[in-house]
């Protein structure tokens, strides 16, 4: 009935990432050209004996939307919207589409716009993940689109998605549950840590991180996953960072970015294309200047970029720094209606991590 990779995928989206149960009310919501991933888990999900809601859309609906909306419209909170956010157990988001760069001559401002008026269910969502009342997961179906985007076939884009999945295996949810335990054990290292710090090609930056909490992403949140994260204490990452990837943000991109902090706040931003968004979602909220997230990739499974940061943010060996929401659980404080994740490759020539004063991580290399 379905490709056995995908209907492995829906198992262990609704299984393994969201522990569906009984009873479970789950929404699931993303593009209709991942119609077999749809299917697949509509039939898993019943059979768990949840309620699901489909929430599906159609090509330009983003498009048109920001395009014709006014200020109030953009602005404007569905009442389904808000019930969703207050009241469903778990939520499955689909990435996929048809056009990654839809949105590129939209104004950045309207998009900020967008993101302000949902502060609230952005925050509420954190709440209640952290309160254990909610789950959710984001996945990516391979289309055309993200194919070139990542400068490959639809057949070779396929192939590097089940793979960072690990559902072309024969047992992917085993699989996942012993990378859980690997990151474990390297969390259990890097909670004795006060200070992280990256140094490299025009980097040079450190985060507090004093009793801030580690956490194991490991295909229950982001799938396909492979990270370690924490938040840094809200005012204290100082120095430079060059992020060698570009940033992708609905669509757009920004290439080169380079920021300088002082007392934990972005004082200075440039990138070399792009730069009106950048500053514009710098300037969506005061949160929007501060680091919501540091994290290791782990997913050695991912070596090469793809313009989709669900899979470049896990690439094994690098580092992504986050802007604006901190996630509770780690003891972030930070409160912004952006996370925008970018990606420091650490792998490359010159590039070292300490934890205090130890070497931790050398191009790319783990040493604890």
């Amino acid at each position: 009935m379905f490709d056995p990779r995908v209907k492995k995928l829906a198992e262990v989206l609704i299984h393994y990432s969201l522990k569906i149960k009984k009873g479970d009310w789950l929404v699931v919501s993303g593009p209709a050209n991942a119609e077999e991933l749809y299917k697949a888990v509509l039939v898993t999900a019943l059979k768990a004996g949840a309620f699901v809601t489909m929430r599906i859309t159609i090509p330009d609906i983003s498009y048109l939307f920001y395009r014709y909306a006014n200020d109030r419209q953009l602005k404007f909170i569905s009442p389904t919207d808000k019930l969703e956010t207050e009241k469903a157990d778990a939520i499955l988001f689909v990435w996929g589409g048809w056009n990654t760069k839809e949105l590129t001559n939209i104004q950045s401002q309207r998009l900020a716009l967008f993101q302000q008026a949902r502060k609230e269910l952005f925050a509420t969502r954190l709440r209640r993940e952290a309160e254990g009342n909610f789950r959710w997961v984001g996945t990516v179906y391979p289309t055309s689109a993200s194919a070139q985007d990542a400068e490959m076939s639809l057949l070779e884009y396929q192939e590097f998605v089940y793979s960072a999945g690990m559902v072309d295996r024969e047992n992917p949810i085993k699989e996942w549950r012993a990378l859980s335990r690997s990151q474990q054990r390297l969390i259990k290292k890097l909670s004795h840590f006060r200070t992280i710090r990256i140094t490299g090609e025009d980097t040079d930056i450190t985060f507090g991180v004093a009793g801030r909490k580690w956490v194991n992403c490991d295909g229950r949140v982001n799938f396909p996953d492979g990270e370690v994260f924490t938040c840094p204490e809200e005012d204290r990452t100082e120095g430079v960072i060059r992020y060698h990837f570009p940033a992708v943000y609905f669509g757009k991109q920004v290439d080169n970015i380079r920021l300088r902090f002082e007392k934990g706040k972005v004082v200075e931003a440039k990138a070399d294309h792009g730069e009106d968004l950048l500053k514009a979602m710098l300037n969506t909220d005061e949160g929007a200047k501060r680091v919501g997230e540091l994290s290791f990739g782990t997913n050695y499974s991912i070596q090469r970029f793809t313009k989709n940061t669900l899979f470049d943010e896990k690439i094994g060996g690098t580092m992504h720094v986050a802007l604006g929401a901190a996630l509770p659980k780690t003891g972030g404080k930070n409160i912004s209606a952006i996370h925008w994740d970018m990606i420091c490759d650490t792998r490359r020539k010159g590039y070292t991590v300490y934890g205090d004063n130890q070497v931790i991580m050398k191009e790319g290399r783990l040493l604890i």
